[in-house]
């Protein structure tokens, strides 16, 4: 007889779905509005209450900010009923803040969850990030590799050339010699304005999204939250903190975090198995945005569990009151 208080993810699961897909709600209104606080705040509020209608002692380790800074949904709050599993939550109730304010393409609500304990804390600060698809040998591809021998060694993998291989990089200044460095192999490269989760899902579905290889630096937090969706899907992922300061250095030191350098695999950000869900809140490559009609909102979710591997799409059409 399994205990009431062990990680279910499937009895999990699609209360998690309700969660993105509440934060996604919330936000409709503001697509296009240009107000990227007024969309996120919403967006906290619907998720922050739905999470606390499940029957979870959830703790946030991937949130809003410190405490000092968030006043809901702040990293080490507790969210649920306290009846249930001990759980790990991570979240970003609007990836994409500004791709919401301009109605710009693939902003996304996003959570997961998995046993308390095995997600990683990972600070507020940058992570050099490296993600391919599934179907590759282990460690094709390494974050010690340039940008350049990372191109060749994944289209040698592939049986193809260099100019086949397209790469997803978030367009910073701080990425120019990386951009320019792969196109010097003749790869091609799908640049994004916001949102690296989805960039780096984006790796798992190649042969939809055309996209083989992520690279660049994004938010550590963003990268445990899309290594919890590679683990579902398949693919491989690498992350490595950077700091800029002894301020960051200190946030790394408060989450626990001593080797500075480490590189975190996929499964090092993620130790066991994990839910995930994502809505889509603008149109996208992975899910399609909220639509709005008289007296309707739907929208399109992703709902995903490591242990089955299940990669599920809901459509939800709710009367608006």
């Amino acid at each position: 007889m399994s205990n009431s208080l062990e990680f279910s993810d499937r009895m999990l699961s699609l209360g998690l779905a309700r969660v993105s897909e509440a934060a996604a709600h919330a936000s409709a209104h503001l697509i296009g509005r240009g107000d990227e606080k007024a969309a996120d705040q919403a967006a906290v509020n619907a998720m922050r209450q739905q999470l606390n209608m499940l029957d979870i002692k959830g703790v946030v380790v991937i949130g809003e900010g410190e405490r000092d800074e968030a006043p809901m949904l702040f990293i080490g709050e507790e969210v649920g009923t306290g009846n249930g599993p001990a759980v790990d939550i991570a979240l970003d109730p609007l990836e994409g803040t500004t791709l919401t304010a301009k109605d710009m393409p693939n902003a996304l609500t996003v959570i997961a969850m998995a046993p308390r304990g095995t997600l990683l804390h990972a600070p507020d600060v940058y992570m050099d990030k490296l993600a391919i698809g599934p179907d590759y040998p282990k460690d094709v591809v390494s974050l010690d590799m340039s940008p350049s021998e990372r191109v060749n060694a994944l289209a040698k993998a592939r049986g193809v050339k260099p100019q086949d291989i397209t790469c997803c990089v978030l367009e910073r200044p701080r990425h120019d010699d990386l951009i320019a460095e792969i196109r010097a192999t003749g790869a091609a490269i799908r640049l994004i304005t916001d949102g690296d989760v989805a960039g780096v899902i984006h790796c798992a579905e190649a042969d939809i999204t055309g996209i083989d290889m992520y690279m660049g630096s994004g938010g550590a937090p963003e990268g445990v939250l899309a290594a919890s969706a590679l683990k579902c899907m398949g693919g491989q992922m690498w992350g490595r903190l950077l700091f800029r300061n002894d301020d960051e250095r200190g946030r790394a030191a408060k989450a626990g975090i001593t080797d500075l350098n480490r590189i975190y695999a996929r499964d090092d950000m993620v130790t066991r198995d994990v839910i995930f869900a994502a809505t889509g809140v603008t149109d996208g490559s992975i899910v399609r945005g909220i639509k709005r009609e008289p007296g309707y909102v739907t929208t399109e979710t992703i709902l995903m569990r490591s242990k089955t591997g299940s990669v599920r799409r809901m459509i939800y059409r709710s009367p608006v009151k």
